[in-house]
């Protein structure tokens, strides 16, 4: 019993290596922040994306320009993941939904899977290999974002595309007045 739970303990420490890992990718997207989006990969990963094929490096350039002449924000959203790990390699499913706010203020949203070899070397997961299945495309209406005519919206940090994101401060503090619209 004391086995089986251990390799199930160390099963799930994998999921989450794994897990976060597969964060590092979008969050490194979007937010334009190379350095973490490169640390989700192997040094000689290969990335086929799109119309793009080659090492992880030259895809953070090729779609960190595209989604910078593109829209103002994205969204790469990781919903079900699904995980064969047999040792040091891992074969995962990642559904995703992608949204972005196009220059031109129309939505664009796309969905489908990303195929994922990793390999554990020196203790560490990333990406050796990952593939991406577009299964849809639309846009959506545009609608004004919501709350923008709210003078200090933007109190605690803008959103934004760089180490400038709210995200990046630490501590994360709130800087906005109390305010509460059912007493206004």
């Amino acid at each position: 019993m004391a086995a089986d739970r251990q390799a199930r303990l160390d099963e799930l420490l994998d999921r989450q290596d794994i897990l976060d890992c597969l964060n590092r990718f979008s969050r490194g997207m979007d937010r334009f922040d190379r350095e973490i989006f490169l640390s989700a990969f192997h040094e000689d990963a290969t990335m086929a994306a799109g119309p793009f094929v080659g090492s992880a490096a030259d895809c953070y350039d090729w779609a960190s320009a595209m989604h910078e002449q593109g829209q103002v924000a994205t969204h790469h959203n990781l919903l079900n993941v699904t995980y064969d790990i047999q040792g040091d390699t891992a074969h995962t499913e990642t559904y995703y939904l992608f949204v972005g706010r196009n220059r031109d203020d129309s939505n664009w949203i796309a969905g489908g899977r990303y195929l994922d070899r990793l390999e554990r070397r020196d203790g560490v997961w990333k990406i050796a290999l990952r593939t991406n299945a577009i299964e849809w495309s639309g846009m959506v209406p545009t609608m004004p974002i919501p709350f923008a005519d709210v003078p200090d919206i933007f109190g605690n940090g803008a959103p934004t595309r760089s180490k400038a994101d709210p995200s990046y401060q630490r501590p994360l503090v709130n800087r906005r007045e109390p305010s509460n619209p059912l007493k206004s």
